[in-house]
């Protein structure tokens, strides 16, 4: 491991009748090496971001890019960057992890592709001693609890993340403070352009708050009128979701009883507001020996 000199400036403890000369107190000391950062799923526009948070961001560096799309293409000019990072893009997740393996640093996989695979992913990373963060909406419940098993038995960090909304987690743990003070709730949602309803911050919102004790929305609780909106989970908790072409990606909770409303909305506006959380999971997931699930363990 490379070193680095690490000197001090400093005062010899003083005696009576003493002139005290200062001194230049030097010593090796080991240096930090980056994080290497495999991004899977690259040439996608929150990839693309991805790439460049992470070049920016001190202590880690690009060392992959995963895609299907723009193979051999350099993924520096592809997400724009003044000047190309050497680094193409290839379909091959098995050769960067070979590659970067051999250079014993800490190595990250962030996975940004599909449901169907991301359990084989983990399971490669894991095999050349690499963590993995992951942000992939919409994977089962069967597949974090496979993960976990396998993470556990590996001794192998982890982190899975519903959001990297460090805003969106915020909006969470207020709505779990408030839903003991509120008999009503519902969750008003837009996106502008068609996903799968409800999304994914509505459903974590819903889970969050339910098995709490409490029960919803009495007075209608057993309607299904539709333009009432989806019921999400067992306490009464419905959910409205809009799509409008124009709008932010917006969640916003409703509580009330009776004289008061109490609100909590959420707004993103562009990809890069999940950056900050992405960075933060790189840097915890490298000191984790497990799975974790929800960024808001490792805030």
């Amino acid at each position: 491991m490379a070193a680095a000199l690490s000197c001090k400036y400093q005062y010899p403890t003083p005696y009576k009748c003493v002139k005290r000369i200062p001194y230049v107190s030097c010593s090796m000391q080991p240096s930090q090496t980056n994080i290497k950062v495999i991004i899977n799923g690259a040439a996608k526009e929150i990839g693309r971001a991805a790439v460049v948070a992470v070049t920016k961001a001190r202590g880690m560096e690009v060392a992959g890019a995963i895609d299907s799309y723009l193979v051999g293409e350099d993924i520096g000019k592809v997400c724009d960057m003044e000047e190309a990072l050497e680094i193409p893009i290839i379909n091959d997740l098995t050769m960067v992890l070979g590659s970067i393996s051999q250079s014993k640093a800490s190595g990250v996989v962030v996975d940004f592709t599909d449901p169907s695979t991301v359990y084989d992913n983990v399971k490669q990373a894991t095999a050349f001693g690499m963590k993995s963060v992951v942000y992939v909406p919409r994977l089962k419940v069967e597949t974090v609890s496979a993960l976990s098993a396998f993470c556990e038995k590996a001794s192998m960090g982890c982190i899975v993340a519903p959001t990297l909304s460090i805003g969106s987690i915020l909006l969470q743990q207020a709505a779990i403070s408030a839903s003991f003070h509120y008999n009503n709730v519902e969750i008003v949602e837009s996106r502008p352009a068609p996903v799968d309803f409800p999304s994914q911050d509505a459903i974590q919102i819903a889970n969050n708050i339910t098995n709490l004790g409490q029960m919803y929305n009495r007075e209608d609780v057993s309607t299904d009128t539709p333009a009432r909106g989806q019921v999400v989970g067992e306490d009464g908790v419905r959910v409205h979701s809009m799509v409008l072409p124009g709008l932010p990606s917006s969640t916003t909770v409703y509580f009330s009883r009776p004289g008061e409303v109490y609100t909590l909305k959420h707004d993103i506006t562009d990809v890069q507001s999940l950056m900050p959380g992405l960075i933060l999971a790189i840097r915890k997931v490298v000191r984790l020996k497990n799975l974790v699930y929800g960024l808001e363990k490792v805030l």
